[in-house]
């Protein structure tokens, strides 16, 4: 999701919305500057809980790493309703092709506040790890947004 089209909410005044946007911008730029390689989930946290807490939808998104694991693009590849989305490893993958990545990192938010992974998240995410694999892409985390709470696949050895 670019910055421009962060959600806005009408309750935050016009001030904070702006400053909002501008942490985002700021810590998109951040990521994106040589050298600074996403060895870490703290490395993405903050940035996905801005992109992705007070969203009202389910979104799936894919941020794309080179080999060093810095940021080459970021994209909300699916969205869907307020308890589910649909992913298609085949679009992963296309992706990640796309964008001649060596490694992904995917994340997607529970509108409900609550980051808890269920068996589908697992499931998609084997899944995902498997297609990956067979062109040599790796997925080195899934993260998922509740809130401000963000539960991450590879901290828990769920990768």
């Amino acid at each position: 999701m670019p910055i421009s089209s962060f959600p806005t909410c009408n309750t935050l005044p016009l001030t904070t919305q702006r400053t909002v946007k501008r942490a985002l911008s700021l810590l998109e730029h951040h990521l994106r500057e040589p050298g600074v390689p996403f060895t870490s989930t703290a490395a993405v946290r903050d940035w996905l809980r801005l992109q992705l807490a007070t969203l009202e939808r389910e979104v799936f998104m894919v941020l794309y790493l080179n080999q060093q694991h810095q940021l080459i693009a970021h994209e909300t590849l699916f969205t869907g309703s307020i308890s589910s989305t649909e992913v298609h490893p085949r679009e992963v993958v296309k992706r990640a092709l796309h964008f001649n990545a060596a490694a992904v990192i995917v994340a997607h938010n529970h509108p409900s506040g609550a980051p808890t992974a269920s068996q589908a998240d697992k499931t998609i995410t084997q899944r995902l790890m498997q297609a990956l694999a067979l062109v040599e892409v790796r997925l080195l985390d899934h993260l998922i947004v509740g809130g401000m709470d963000i539960v991450s696949f590879a901290e828990h050895g769920w990768l």
